[in-house]
């Protein structure tokens, strides 16, 4: 198992104003000095997802295209 990287947030944490009234199904993104890491808002001690910023401002970009208005 490979450990959890040292620069993991323990606050700064926050869901997307998108996420609905059930906030059951949301993601959780908080930003450090040298990546942006994203885990599941329901299991906040799970798995963490780290990601430069540049591939996160990527992401974004993306969804932000492609999502219906």
């Amino acid at each position: 198992m490979q450990e959890a990287p040292s620069d993991i947030p323990r606050e700064g944490w926050f869901k997307s104003s998108y996420s609905g009234a059930g906030h059951t199904e949301c993601v959780e993104v908080a930003h450090a000095t040298q990546r942006t890491f994203v885990r599941d808002s329901k299991d906040p001690d799970g798995p963490t997802l780290a990601v430069s910023h540049d591939g996160w401002m990527a992401f974004v970009a993306d969804a932000r295209r492609r999502s219906p208005r």
